[in-house]
């Protein structure tokens, strides 16, 4: 048995490895064995993680090749992994012992034939087709003459020249440029960026924002334009307020920022030419439609003075016109004294009889009805107050004949005294009611005597009336039949005219008139 236990295991002197060496001993054998590889297939499952990595798998009809591409390598790349794409990769194989897998380090991705770039535009044609972003209905209307043009292309190129040198011709315009990549892998997100950067510039700003918007590069092939077929710069171009003209390579080619924008120029030159008008054309255009508002208006002041003057001859003589108001001024200005005169007599007439209330004598009778009426009404006020007295008492004592007396002897006792109250009140009002009107009566008494003309026949003068109305001239004295003298003491009847004399008797003495 022990020796058994001291013999040697075979395998014993072999060197011994943990697991880290192991995995760093298979990285470092095939990273120097491989070095740089390039490897072609089809790119399978395609996976961006949270950190910005890049992990997609390169696959044959039999095999499968993880391939990784850093967060700071996905911007160099020239084409991004697309499923189903044929790719040829570029990059160096590596292992991770952590899962004990190895995989590929991918810095470069090229399409691998123009057969497959065509599919993948083909591609991205119906997904961008299918959102709508072709459709005519969102294309924008071209600015009939822009203050402003952007520009995005390479600062460097002859593109730029020939825009400028066609503005220049045509009508100059200010040019903003956004100098960018027009081709590799930097040229789509520029071209974004450019883009979207016009459209956040503030319209009358410092840096004003353009009213049109050019996108412009030279011919070449299908892999030099290939930036211009980029996803994120048809996005941008749809996503543009500002209208757009696409200028990529000749006329031929046609990429997919051809089939988003608002008009495709077929070349740069040729996009200059769709953004402004040709101004010496411009201004002839105006001199014709000045000329022609010119001759418009001629004419139409010539047909109105013309009408005019038809209508003119249909109508009379200014002076005829003002014949007829002259005559009726004429006439109201005879009227107006006549008018005058009869305004003052019936102004004077109605001032007569509004005041013939006011005289004395109708004072007195209207005085004397008041007396009567307020003598009248107090022979009539006593009676109704004791008839009423009377009936309320009456009343008071059958309510109490029906009620028993030891119940309600209080309260006969207290309708009693208020009886007695009101009736002392009643009474009271009416003695005050009529001394008040005494009183009245006697103030109009004493304002007749002292407004009447009795106090003046005191003075020794007299009242003279013929037929009712007082006679104040003698005209109208010797016109009366009869007179009626009113003295202090009394009134004395006259005669009216005497009779026509005859001769007088030589014996009977001369009696003189009265008048």
């Amino acid at each position: 048995m022990s020796d058994l236990i001291d013999d040697p295991i075979p395998g014993q002197n072999m060197p011994e490895y943990t697991v880290s060496e192991i995995s760093g001993e298979v990285k470092k054998t095939l990273e120097s064995q491989f070095g740089r590889i390039r490897v072609k297939g089809e790119v399978g499952r395609v996976f961006t993680a949270r950190s910005g990595h890049l992990y997609y798998d390169v696959k044959d009809d039999r095999n499968v090749l993880a391939c990784t591409t850093w967060k700071g390598q996905v911007s160099g790349l020239s084409v991004v992994p697309e499923e189903g794409l044929e790719v040829v990769v570029t990059g160096r194989l590596t292992a991770f012992g952590a899962q004990s897998k190895y995989n590929m380090n991918v810095d470069e991705v090229a399409v691998a034939g123009q057969g497959a770039l065509m599919a993948l535009l083909e591609k991205r044609k119906k997904l961008l087709a299918a959102e709508g972003l072709f459709d005519a209905s969102r294309k924008q209307k071209l600015p009939f003459l822009p203050q402003i043009i952007g520009v995005v292309t390479s600062p460097s190129g002859a593109v730029i020249k020939d825009i400028l040198h066609r503005l220049r011709d045509r009508f100059p315009r200010k040019v903003l440029i956004w100098p960018v990549a027009v081709q590799g892998a930097n040229c789509a997100p520029e071209v974004a960026r450019a883009i979207d950067g016009f459209n956040q510039l503030t319209p009358g700003g410092a840096l004003p924002r353009p009213d049109l918007i050019i996108v412009a590069r030279g011919g070449g092939s299908v892999e030099d334009l290939w930036g211009f077929n980029e996803e994120i710069v048809a996005r941008a171009t749809a996503a543009s307020q500002i209208p757009l003209i696409s200028a990529v390579g000749h006329e031929t080619d046609t990429t997919l920022i051809d089939f988003v924008s608002d008009m495709r120029a077929p070349t740069p030159t040729a996009a200059a030419e769709l953004a402004v008008p040709v101004r010496l054309e411009l201004l002839a255009w105006a001199d014709s439609m000045g000329a022609r508002l010119s001759r418009a208006a001629t004419q139409a002041v010539t047909q109105r003075r013309q009408r005019l003057g038809d209508l003119a001859r249909a109508l009379p003589r200014a002076d005829s016109l003002l014949d007829s108001p002259r005559q009726r001024l004429d006439q109201a200005t005879d009227r107006l004294p006549n008018a005058l005169i009869r305004g003052v007599q019936t102004r004077r007439l109605h001032l007569s009889e509004t005041s013939a209330p006011l005289r004395p004598a109708t004072l007195a009778r209207r005085l004397t009805s008041e007396t009567n009426a307020l003598a009248r009404t107090s022979r009539r006020l006593t009676p109704a107050l004791t008839r009423l007295i009377s009936a309320r008492r009456e009343r008071f004592e059958n309510r109490a004949d029906r009620l028993s007396p030891d119940r309600l002897q209080a309260d006969l006792k207290r309708k009693s005294a208020e009886l007695d109250r009101l009736t002392h009140r009643f009474a009271t009002a009416g003695r005050t009611q009529v001394d008040r009107l005494k009183a009245q009566i006697a103030g109009q008494d004493r304002l007749l005597a002292s407004l009447g003309y009795e106090a003046t026949l005191e003075r020794g003068f007299a009242v003279v009336r013929a037929e009712g109305d007082v006679v104040t001239t003698k005209a109208a004295a010797s016109k009366a039949t009869a007179l009626e003298i009113q003295f202090r003491d009394g009134r004395l009847t006259v005669g009216g005219k005497p009779a026509r004399k005859s001769a007088p008797a030589k014996d009977a003495p001369d009696q003189g008139s009265l008048f």
